[in-house]
């Protein structure tokens, strides 16, 4: 399933009078959204900064510019799309910082961060454009330009490659529009997005670090994890709740499909979950704890040592144990119940012991899902901010 070996074959082409190869264009079109004043940008994050509005408020330097890209990628089945992602470029910065913010679980595709919808994650990238970052938010497969494709939610190299293939769009679209950039690359996201951004790390230092100066990343509450959830989601008790629940039987759904195990819903959940997951998708509404909607002849097998093809998904898409050379922020509330701790707990542990030298752990004490966020922000405005 290491479909990204394709995406470096196809990448490449020869290049005139030149011994080194040149990656093939990424970049479509950029549609100029609208403009901004850092006032503005202000106003709309206070909500979300809380107490650090006034701490961080101060941190905006410019007005800003709302663009649309318009990029080609490659699905996980192989085939050539194209995609889309919003960028927010600083006005009247001398030289800048690029930024790619990952975006966490979105139902619905309205919530693409190209959009520019108001009560979004693309405020982030409002936000850091102020600040001074070129900030690109990607809106992955399933949204914006490509919202005809299934998204392929919480898949490490459906998220990363995309991801990847956006940025070189943007650095495309920075040379030509003669962009002071300083070379600089910097990643972050959190849930869906943290897990994505990880995966997005990933690529870069195996396949890309020529065309990328990674210097740090933020990952905040991401299900690094995925073998260890797959046994705790199968067997303990979750705090039930029917957003959370969306999330899990997306995950399913979307390894039923790149896997191509061609499972029916019944053959996971009972009934009546599974007439109406076949129905609805992963818009169905079930409280409840997750291992109650489960089939218990797939309990059952799972149990004895059976579904292998399961197992070597999930194993195939965890991001804990592999050594990384980037600064890497981990951020995670240990009582988290919809992204539990021990995916950044055993991520952290599982880099460090393979050799990853700038690893670091923050734990938000008693921190939820939701009352994280805001440590998470600090913690990477910090990160970032620490690397001038």
């Amino acid at each position: 399933m290491k479909k990204w070996y394709f995406l470096l074959l196809i990448a490449f082409v020869s290049c005139k009078n030149s011994d080194e190869p040149e990656l093939a264009s990424r970049l479509v079109d950029v549609q100029e959204v609208k403009e901004m004043k850092k006032e503005e940008v202000l106003a709309l994050a206070a909500p979300l900064m809380g107490d650090l509005a006034p701490l961080i408020g101060g941190a905006l330097k410019h007005d800003i510019k709302l663009y649309k890209v318009r990029y080609t990628t490659i699905t996980t089945d192989g085939k050539e799309i194209v995609a889309s992602g919003a960028l927010v470029m600083p006005i009247g910065a001398a030289k800048v910082r690029l930024l790619s913010i990952q975006h966490g679980t979105q139902f619905e595709e309205s919530d693409a961060p190209s959009y520019f919808k108001s009560g979004t994650e693309s405020l982030l990238a409002l936000f850091m454009g102020a600040v001074g970052f070129a900030t690109a938010m990607p809106d992955y497969v399933g949204y914006g330009e490509s919202k005809a494709e299934p998204h392929p939610y919480e898949h490490a190299e459906g998220l990363a490659v995309p991801a990847v293939d956006y940025l070189l769009a943007v650095k495309e679209f920075m040379k030509e529009a003669k962009t002071d950039w300083d070379n600089r690359l910097y990643l972050a996201g959190y849930s869906a997005g943290g897990y994505a951004t990880l995966a997005t790390q990933k690529l870069i230092e195996a396949s890309f670090s020529k065309e990328f100066n990674l210097v740090a990343s933020s990952c905040g509450a991401g299900a690094y994890n995925k073998s260890l959830l797959l046994d705790l989601f199968v067997n303990e008790p979750t705090a039930g709740e029917a957003n959370h629940n969306r999330s899990y039987i997306w995950v399913l759904q979307t390894y039923n499909r790149i896997y191509n195990w061609k499972k029916p819903m019944s053959y996971f959940f009972k009934e009546p979950y599974a007439s109406a997951i076949e129905k609805d998708g992963y818009k169905v509404n079930f409280t409840g704890s997750f291992n109650t909607l489960l089939n218990p002849t797939f309990v059952s097998s799972y149990n004895g040592g059976g579904e292998e093809e399961v197992r070597k998904a999930f194993k195939e898409n965890d991001l804990t144990h592999w050594k990384s050379l980037t600064q890497t922020l981990l951020v995670h509330g240990d009582a988290d119940t919809y992204v539990p701790y021990i995916n950044s707990k055993t991520a952290y542990e599982g880099m460090t012991e393979a050799g990853s030298p700038k690893v670091n752990l923050v734990t938000v004490k008693g921190g939820t899902h939701e009352s994280s966020i805001q440590e998470f922000i600090l913690r990477t405005y910090i990160q970032f901010g620490a690397n001038p």
